[in-house]
């Protein structure tokens, strides 16, 4: 197929490694761009998704070896291990999309990304959000208080939330609201998940005051079986983003026909996510306790049931 006019070229190569990112949708604790959705949908939230997961990779140093991602990004091979730089040569190739000099955009997934920019009329906001969570995670590795947590997640979430209302024409400032609290509280699942993982990486998203207060102590956290301090902690957590999740939760009630459904997705992923949590016994240090298929259903029909309707 020839390349678009406005795209530059891209080769077969580079385009297999944009889909190896995709691929990533499906490890996710809730469902990214499900086929019941209009294709036009479908392709705005992946484009958004492969943009949210490039970004991703770079802070968290999961990119794929090689150093192909760098040199898609116009930058040497090496590098790739430097997220900082990544990030600055990643922003660069965002604002190509928004008209600044250089052409259009060098990496496939931004490529990707620019006619649903254009589309849906995109602001750069929430895309430079994401970049500078990650710029944080290069800088900040604890967190004080749960407060310092929310301007976090503040950054890291709750934009995707808001290009969703915005890729589906449902922007309302009620409507954010409540998907800023969904948002927030799918972060903080993940971070609850991911206790084992982000100490690798030296990172505590478990605010420091609520360790204190649970007597936890950072070398608890490396054990291999969490202890009853660890997990009365994970269990405080765990209901924090449950209470998030029943504030964003008349989000879904708020919309109608195959756009509820997609939001129920993301509430009931929440949802069953925190079911796991708790049917681990809140111990996480093992590795991060996953949903099932069957209990994702479960809970997405339970938010269907009981989520209130208006309009």
């Amino acid at each position: 197929m020839r390349p678009r006019r406005d795209a530059a070229p891209t080769s077969p190569d580079a385009r297999a490694h944009a889909y190896a990112t995709l691929g990533k949708a499906r490890s996710e604790n809730f469902p990214v761009a499900p086929s019941f959705l209009p294709r036009a949908w479908r392709h705005g939230l992946m484009a958004v998704y492969g943009y949210a997961r490039l970004v991703d990779d770079i802070g968290d140093g999961d990119l794929a070896p090689g150093g192909h991602d760098a040199v898609l990004l116009g930058l040497d091979p090496a590098a790739a291990d430097d997220p900082l730089t990544m990030l600055d040569a990643l922003e660069a190739d965002l604002h190509r999309i928004f008209g600044s000099p250089g052409g259009p955009p060098r990496h496939p997934l931004l490529q990707a990304l620019r006619p649903v920019v254009r589309a849906h009329g995109l602001t750069p906001e929430p895309f430079l959000g994401l970049i500078e969570a990650n710029r944080q995670d290069q800088r900040v590795t604890r967190y004080e208080t749960y407060g310092d947590l929310l301007a976090y997640c503040e950054l890291s979430a709750n934009p995707v939330g808001r290009l969703v209302l915005s890729l589906t024409g449902t922007s309302t400032p009620e409507r954010i609201r409540r998907s800023d609290a969904v948002c927030t509280a799918l972060q903080i699942v993940e971070h609850v998940q991911d206790v084992t993982e982000d100490l690798v990486r030296d990172r505590i998203y478990l605010p420091a005051e609520d360790m204190r207060r649970f007597h936890v102590a950072e070398t608890d956290l490396k054990a291999h079986r969490a202890g009853a301090s660890v997990r009365s902690l994970v269990a405080f957590e765990a209901e924090r983003a449950r209470d998030l999740l029943a504030e964003g939760t008349p989000l879904v009630g708020s919309v109608h026909g195959r756009l509820r459904l997609l939001l129920a997705g993301f509430v009931g992923g929440g949802r069953a996510a925190l079911r796991a949590v708790t049917a681990a016994g809140f111990d996480v240090l093992p590795g991060p306790p996953k949903p099932t298929r069957s209990g994702l259903l479960r809970e997405v029909a339970a938010v269907l049931r009981t989520a209130p309707r208006k309009g």
